[in-house]
């Protein structure tokens, strides 16, 4: 599920003294910018690369293309393009990691700072930012989700390009991560749902599956409430309006 075609165009450098490194090149492509750029020293440490070597062939020299000390260009016409899309599929499986370190979770706070993951397309969560994870930590098995940590539920990207990259290079466990080095970013959640209503009536069906929902919610806040637990207007709890709670409980 890699973003893999050899072609893609990049986003290039007018300027005359740009020097064009791999990793720069990786990120400039179209699709690949949910990725951030990985600090050198991190790829090249042994220790974090454990078992890629079963992913993807020729190692080392895939290190020294990411790392600029092998030129792509200068290998037998014949290997180049696999080499190149072993490079990618290696920057990818080191990305899942090296995200869930300090430096990679800081570099991923900014780009969820300025929405480069987009936004969470429901409307009660009034563009909440998204998340990318993964669905599984094996590559080639599932394409890249969004996370919105407002409804806790997820979504498919926009766009193609998006959609087409390997979930297993963000990996499963990024997003509690994430939350967990940045609790002041976690949201509180909305409780509104939209009931479909023909002519200003509610539709049975619907109707009592969100009454449903309600009474499991109110029972949960009750639990809550009896051990203790604050919920209302907090870091990871419901927005309540206690004057709109009290109408819909009369309702």
């Amino acid at each position: 599920m890699a973003n893999v075609n050899t072609n893609e165009e990049y986003i290039s450098d007018s300027s005359s003294d740009f020097t064009e490194y791999w990793i720069d090149l990786f990120l400039g492509i179209k699709g690949n910018e949910y990725f951030c750029d990985i600090d050198e020293e991190y790829i090249r440490d042994r220790f974090n690369l454990t078992g890629l070597n079963q992913e993807v062939s020729k190692l080392p020299t895939l290190i020294d293309i990411i790392t600029d000390l092998v030129d792509i260009e200068q290998q037998p016409e014949e290997h180049k393009d696999a080499l190149e899309l072993n490079a990618r599929i290696l920057y990818g499986l080191i990305h899942a990691r090296y995200i869930l370190t300090s430096r990679g979770l800081n570099k991923m706070f900014e780009k969820y700072r300025n929405g480069d993951f987009g936004y969470c397309p429901r409307v009660h969560c009034q563009l909440h930012p998204l998340l990318p994870v993964g669905l599984n930590d094996q590559p080639r098995l599932a394409s890249v989700k969004l996370y919105c940590a407002k409804c806790e539920d997820l979504y498919n990207p926009k766009s193609g390009r998006h959609s087409v990259v390997d979930g297993a290079y963000f990996g499963t466990s990024f997003p509690a991560m994430f939350f967990q080095n940045f609790p002041q970013v976690i949201p509180t959640h909305v409780k509104e749902t939209y009931v479909p209503k023909v002519f200003g009536f509610k539709l049975h069906d619907y109707s009592k599956l969100n009454r449903w929902r309600e009474l499991q919610r109110v029972k949960l806040e009750k639990r809550l409430a009896k051990d203790g637990i604050k919920i209302d207007n907090v870091v990871g709890g419901f927005i309540s309006n206690k004057q709109s709670d009290k109408k819909e409980a009369e309702a």
